[in-house]
């Protein structure tokens, strides 16, 4: 087998050629790749636990805070505290972040379309799903 025909080097050149493609998108916006998609996944559902978040991300809680410490920063999410449970704190976006999630959501459905134009509707199906069962097989052994 040669090298370029091992899944792992092929799962890594789809994932920098899917990280550089969102980054282009959203570098107007003065986020990274990462922090685009915790944008896009705050203005799908706001004001969250970082916890919560952090498993609808499936980042772990070190790499998670960084983002967040970076987004607050830039003005975009503010951390508050949970009304119920002292120990959790809850991820908002601001005014400011309100503005840039929504347009950076808005993204997300037709740059999925514009990475993926090279397969058919039936081929990118059958990619998602494939994606899904090696992601999801991983995370539970």
């Amino acid at each position: 087998m040669k090298s370029q025909d091992c899944i792992f080097f092929q799962l890594a050149k789809a994932s920098q050629a899917g990280t550089r493609h969102w980054q282009e998108c959203v570098a107007p916006f003065g986020v990274t790749a990462a922090q685009g998609m915790i944008l896009a996944f705050l203005a799908e559902e706001d004001d969250v636990t970082s916890g919560g978040l952090g498993s609808r991300v499936q980042l772990d809680s070190a790499t998670l805070t960084g983002i967040i410490d970076r987004l607050s920063r830039a003005g975009l999410v503010e951390r508050k505290r949970h009304p119920e449970d002292r120990r959790a704190i809850r991820i908002g976006l601001t005014v400011k972040g309100r503005s840039v999630a929504g347009k950076i959501r808005a993204l997300v459905e037709p740059e999925n379309r514009s990475f993926l134009s090279n397969l058919t509707p039936e081929e990118e199906m059958i990619f998602r799903t494939l994606l899904r069962k090696v992601i999801s097989r991983r995370k539970y052994q």
